[in-house]
């Protein structure tokens, strides 16, 4: 990185860090610092809603994703829009006219002080284990890039993020995030429009898509029925669709930010906003992800993308086995690139024949090349067992670090770190509200707003980011990391939208029999988890289904003077 970069990088955050301080230094009462007064137009709600699931590992890891499996990612997606709907029609108007400070305050009127406690527990170790997550993702970037100390790394950007959160409130969130998203994909369209300049003159962006799709990089839609596949049309709409309505209707660091709107309408159209652009977006990052490997099909690229575990190699016994590696690997490439540059020759002049020659030729290298990663991934675990050979996560990042101009890397990692603060900004602020208004209040504080109840919740805020920081020291690649933060969510979302579920939608179920079935839906949950008895996705499916089912007959058992 040049000193322009550093400047540039610099004044992004710094600009962010003090904009939000001084924007929310006004901020007043506990409405005020936990719904930002409810003031927020519907832009600003739905840019909130779209920053806060925009993370680090958003812009970070999908173009990874992308990059080794291609575009079926977009399809955990689908079924969101169908779920801004429905949270518009139920969700909203109920939270709103009850005035809740929290999703779970409208489960103790519902049910009883026990489901709201469960309810509100579960968001929380779940939300506090993907804070961590959210603050681990960047850190990895930045320690290996300046070569600081990894913990002093999530040290230094937890305390960024702690500190316009716990100063702010949801107000100081809400404002920064409609700044980091313009720079979020600002950066991301000029990073696509670089990688189309930097293409042979022979490859347009119809000749890039064509040599993607001879790769299975193009693969949008996969119609199997197939359980142990994460990324299908019926994962997307049905799991997908589960996901989204728990995670946009019942967790709090999103319910909170459409609670701060200034009225239904807003908060809906909010919603809305979100759910016409959340899908396009993911697309869009995902294609730049597309684009970065058609830049490797002309351009030299490692066999293995973390840097710092490749010089632990060099470093060892297996220096000359894995260099070895490296020249098969690079010999492999040239031939690639050639094929590459011929196919979009022969598509140029029509050559159906030769088009197909070059397919079966491109997919015979790439098989080869496969092969060779794995050798590498294998050397790697040789040298040192603790290594990560996981290296989806590095693929963005080093493109941007080697093949960027200077300048434009201080701006793309703005992007990387502006996503790191905007979606850990909200869900430390609302660990902070449901600690204050759920836990702390309810059970030991007065029911009644009093003067000291913003510093209770600003003092809750900043335990959350302690405690986030200290869950990011033991983060782990054992997942891509865009993939571990939706495990993570699967494993709980789908108990507590079950318990909503009920709660909206089927009057005759009581407070025992849904809260008993919850506790068992979940620990079933985290059981076909541990046996990966199916995809991921399915999870909140089968979480939120459990607890309908186990809640229906429950309450046939249960005595009807229950609540």
């Amino acid at each position: 990185m040049g000193q322009l970069d550093w400047l540039v990088l610099s004044v992004t955050l710094g600009f962010i860090v003090i904009y939000g301080i001084i924007k929310t230094r006004k901020t007043k009462g506990i409405e005020g610092y936990l719904l930002g007064g409810k003031e927020a137009e519907w832009w600003t709600v739905g840019l909130s809603v779209m920053a806060t699931q925009a993370s680090a590992i958003t812009f970070l890891s999908t173009p990874g994703q992308a990059f080794h499996s291609g575009m079926g990612f977009v399809q955990f997606y689908f079924g969101l829009p169908i779920a801004m709907v429905i949270i518009c029609i139920t969700f909203i108007p109920i939270y709103k006219r009850l005035k809740v400070y929290t999703a779970y305050e409208f489960l103790e009127q519902r049910f009883d002080l026990k489901t709201r406690s469960l309810a509100s527990i579960i968001f929380l170790i779940q939300r506090g284990l993907a804070a961590g997550i959210t603050i681990y993702a960047p850190s990895i970037i930045l320690s290996t890039i300046i070569g600081w100390n990894l913990n002093i790394t999530i040290l230094v950007i937890g305390i960024l993020v702690i500190l316009y959160t716990v100063t702010g409130g949801t107000k100081a969130v809400s404002m920064t995030q409609k700044q980091q998203m313009f720079i979020m994909m600002g950066g991301m369209f000029v990073a696509f429009f670089i990688i189309l300049n930097m293409l042979p003159e022979e490859v347009g962006f119809i000749d890039a898509m064509s040599i993607a799709g001879a790769n299975q990089k193009m693969n949008v839609l996969d119609f199997s029925f197939d359980l142990e596949n994460r990324y299908t049309v019926w994962t997307g709409l049905i799991g997908g669709f589960f996901v989204a309505l728990a995670y946009f209707g019942t967790d709090q660091s999103q319910v909170q930010r459409y609670l701060s709107g200034k009225s239904v309408k807003e908060s809906q159209w909010g919603l809305i906003f979100n759910g016409l652009l959340k899908v396009p977006m993911q697309f869009f990052i995902l294609l730049v992800g597309v684009m970065v490997y058609i830049f490797f099909q002309f351009n030299q690229s490692p066999v293995f993308f973390n840097n710092a575990a490749v010089e632990v190699v060099y470093n060892s016994e297996y220096a000359d086995d894995y260099r070895a590696v490296e020249e098969e690997y690079s010999a492999l490439l040239t031939q690639k690139n050639n094929a590459s540059l011929e196919y979009a020759i022969a598509r140029s002049d029509g050559d159906d024949s030769q088009l197909q020659t070059l397919e079966s030729r491109i997919t015979a290298i790439d098989d080869q090349s496969n092969i060779l990663k794995e050798r590498a991934k294998t050397i790697i675990k040789q040298a040192d067992a603790n290594l990560e050979t996981n290296d989806k996560d590095y693929v963005f990042i080093h493109f941007i670090l080697n093949h960027l101009p200077t300048g434009l890397v201080g701006l793309l990692l703005a992007v990387i770190f502006s996503a790191a603060m905007s979606s850990t900004a909200s869900e430390l602020n609302a660990l902070g509200s449901t600690t204050t208004i759920d836990i702390y209040k309810r059970n030991f504080g007065r029911k009644e707003e009093g003067d000291n109840d913003v510093w209770i919740s600003k003092g809750f805020t900043l335990m959350w980011g302690i405690i986030a920081i200290i869950f990011a020291t033991f983060g782990t690649l054992a997942e891509n990391l865009i993939q571990l933060v939706n495990i993570v969510g699967s494993i709980f979302y789908g108990s507590v939208l079950g318990i909503f579920l009920v709660a909206f939608y089927i009057k005759s179920i009581k407070s025992n029999a849904v809260f008993w079935a919850a506790c068992i839906a979940q620990l079933a949950v985290i059981i076909i988890f541990r046996l990966d008895l199916v995809s991921y996705l399915w999870l909140n499916v089968i979480g939120c289904m459990l607890v309908i089912f186990l809640a229906l007959i429950l309450q046939q058992i249960i005595p009807s003077k229950d609540k």
